[in-house]
């Protein structure tokens, strides 16, 4: 049995070595496990050689050389156990490594490409919207424009209308007035015409002076100079313009002959004249209503296209605000990938 008096040197060797390996780990600590068993195998012979030459297994493994072997096998296996499962780990994590790199290194060459489509999307979308804002403005100018002539050309049509109706109604009157004058003239023809009633000869006399007054312009050229003065000298003296005796060779039939004459192309003249403006009203009216078909057209037209490009340009607007954030997310995502595999690979290498 080995005392504590025996052997102090060999002793202290082997509990410096015990003491080493327990502050130590891996495969370094192997490695340095079979080493110190080597060299303690050779400190430990001249115990052996020093002690009784009989053999005493039980008392053998009671001898602090003994305990301290078994402890040295006993921690080696422990060491190769944890070597074996550093190696496991090591495995694990140099795959862990591997994967998340190559994901992470994918994932961001995708949001490197989708950030690119993008900007190339939002720079479409942002030319199409603005070109369909140019177009909106042309159609609602244009719209605008032609609601514009519409407008105009309806308020010539009024005022022509107007005109029409005003002087449709003033020729009416004035033929109606020339055709009673006229009956007026027929009952009394001849001789009777000094039978006629003085009220009804100033009738006729002062409608004569008004048809002339008033319509002067449009008579023009109609009555000849003869007939003026035939009827200025009726309406300046309409009682006596009959009055005076004919000789043998007159009658009163010329002198009432002339005024009836005078009255007829009156009335002939404002009928045909009535008549021309009618004609001119009804193609007045025609190429309004036409106007207005065709300009009520181009303004439905333009307000479909205004309708339809303004929800084409909404729609564009929607789209390229989404696309804007996508691409806010996608660099969001894109940094946040980056740091993550500048960390793994920081943390990859010191494994």
């Amino acid at each position: 049995v080995w005392s504590s008096s025996g052997f102090p040197g060999q002793r202290s060797i082997v509990v410096a070595a015990v003491s080493a390996m327990a502050g130590h780990r891996g495969l370094d600590c192997v490695m340095r496990s079979a080493a110190l068993l080597l060299l303690l195998l050779p400190l430990l012979a001249p115990s052996a050689s020093a002690a009784s030459l009989s053999f005493d297994e039980a008392a053998a493994k009671n001898r602090p050389v003994s305990k301290v072997i078994t402890l040295l096998k006993d921690m080696l296996k422990q060491l190769e156990k944890e070597q074996e499962d550093d190696e496991e780990i090591y495995d694990k994590m140099a795959c862990w490594c591997e994967t998340n790199d190559k994901e992470k290194t994918k994932s961001i060459a995708e949001a490197e490409a989708r950030i690119d489509g993008l900007t190339t999307k939002i720079e479409e979308l942002t030319a199409t919207s603005a070109q369909l804002n140019t177009e909106v403005k042309n159609h609602e100018k244009e719209v605008a424009k032609n609601q514009d002539s519409l407008d105009k050309a309806t308020a010539l049509r009024e005022k022509q209308l107007a005109e029409f109706n005003a002087e449709e109604k003033d020729m009416l009157e004035s033929i109606s007035a020339l055709k009673a004058a006229i009956t007026v003239l027929s009952k009394h023809h001849g001789s009777s015409l000094l039978q006629m009633p003085r009220s009804h000869m100033l009738g006729v006399a002062a409608t004569l002076q008004h048809e002339m007054s008033k319509h002067a312009s449009l008579l023009e050229g109609v009555l000849t100079r003869s007939e003026r003065r035939v009827a200025a000298s009726f309406v300046q003296a309409p009682t006596d313009y009959f009055d005076a005796a004919p000789t043998f060779k007159q009658s009163y039939a010329p002198q009432s002959g002339e005024i009836f004459g005078i009255l007829r192309q009156m009335r002939e003249t404002f009928e045909s004249n009535l008549s021309a403006a009618q004609k001119e009203e009804m193609a007045n009216q025609k190429a309004y209503e036409d106007l207005k078909a065709a300009k009520e057209a181009e303004i439905s037209a333009g307000q479909a296209q205004i309708q339809t490009k303004t929800g084409e340009l909404a729609d564009t607007d929607e789209k390229n605000a989404q696309s804007k954030v996508d691409r806010e997310d996608t660099k969001a995502s894109l940094s946040a990938d980056e740091q993550f595999l500048m960390m793994l690979k920081e943390k990859c290498q010191m494994t």
